[in-house]
């Protein structure tokens, strides 16, 4: 099998297993959700809709469930009343920091298992791999506050 295939999917196992403690709770969508607004903040509904591919009515309904669960909360645009803002409440700031601290352990657990120069080469291919793909830095990240 293709390398990048496979360790993709060794990384989709770090990530079922980040999720797994909060799989009964948030959805997945609603976790995409939650790492937006931890990452960018406060954000408007239908900007929220177009990132995530959905229609904004589509997307209503999501944050109608999300809100109920306490995950975000709705409130006017201080711009303009007929945009809504969607933040994420702490409880949903909660799941995200819980599934990334899990992540990052499961990663330096695997990174453990192999030499100083092996974890050098996979975090070269990590950084290259996340340009391609249009992630920030890790850099880039903390001056956003991701």
């Amino acid at each position: 099998m293709d390398p990048a295939l496979t360790a993709s999917r060794a990384m989709v196992g770090v990530i079922a297993r980040s999720l797994a403690g909060i799989a009964d709770t948030v959805s997945l969508p609603q976790f995409r959700v939650l790492v937006l607004l931890a990452s960018q903040g406060p954000s408007r509904m239908g900007d929220l809709a177009h990132r995530l591919g959905l229609h904004q009515s589509s997307f209503s309904r999501t944050a109608d469930r999300m809100e109920a669960a306490g995950l975000i909360t709705r409130r006017p645009s201080p711009g303009s009343r007929r945009e809504v803002l969607i933040e994420a409440t702490d409880e949903g700031l909660k799941h995200v920091d819980d599934v990334t601290e899990a992540r990052r352990r499961d990663i330096a657990a695997i990174m453990e298992r192999l030499t100083a120069a092996e974890q050098a080469q996979v975090a070269a291919g990590f950084e290259l791999f996340a340009r391609a793909a249009g992630e920030p830095s890790v850099a880039d990240g903390l001056l956003l506050g991701l």
